[in-house]
C-alpha cells in the first residue's frame, strides 16, 4: 500500500468529483492559447466525455487533497506507426504549484497509460508562445517535429 506524506504529490485517475478544479485548470491553459475561448460548460462537457471514454486518460495530481494539475490523453490509430499512438492535450499545472515535479509526474503516468494501450508514441500540440511549457517538454524527452497543426470548423459548430 502507498503511503503518502503530508506535502507529497501523487498523481491518479480524475473523478466526477474533480470536474471544478479540472474546469478551473483549464481556464488557466486557455489564457496562454490564442486559437481557443475558454468556455466552461463545453470544457466540463468535454471532460465528462473524457472521463467516459474507454480509450482516453484523464489525470490529476492532487497534495494534501487539492487537485493542483492535470493532463488528458487519448488513443488515436497512427498510419505511420501501424497502431495506437496517444494525443496528449491540456496539461496545466496551477502557476505557484509548477517546478515541483507535479508536471512531470502526470506525463510519466500518461506515459505508462499509453504504453498499456500499445501505443507507439505520444504527441502533444503546444501553443508556439507558451515558452516555459515548451522548454519543459523539451526538458522531459519531448522533441519538436516539422509538422504544424491546421484545423477545419464545420459549418455550424
Amino acid at each position: 500500500m502507498e503511503t503518502i506524506q503530508p506535502g507529497d504529490i501523487r498523481v491518479r485517475h480524475a473523478e466526477p468529483a474533480d470536474l471544478g478544479a479540472m474546469v478551473g485548470l483549464l481556464q488557466i491553459l486557455f489564457t496562454i492559447e490564442e486559437d481557443f475561448v475558454f468556455d466552461a460548460a463545453k470544457a466540463r462537457q468535454g471532460l465528462l466525455l473524457l472521463l467516459e471514454a474507454d480509450r482516453a486518460a484523464v489525470l490529476v495530481a492532487e497534495q494534501d487533497g487539492l487537485v493542483i494539475g492535470m493532463c488528458t490523453g487519448q488513443v488515436v490509430i497512427s498510419t505511420a506507426e501501424g497502431g495506437p499512438a496517444v494525443l496528449v492535450e491540456d496539461v496545466v499545472v496551477l502557476p505557484g504549484m509548477r517546478g515541483r515535479g507535479a508536471g512531470r509526474m502526470l506525463l510519466d503516468a500518461l506515459a505508462a497509460w499509453s504504453a498499456g494501450q500499445g501505443a507507439a508514441r505520444m504527441q502533444i500540440l503546444a501553443d508556439r508562445n507558451n515558452d516555459g511549457g515548451i522548454a519543459f517538454y523539451l526538458r522531459t524527452g519531448w522533441r519538436s517535429t516539422r509538422l504544424i497543426c491546421l484545423r477545419r470548423r464545420e459549418t455550424g459548430s
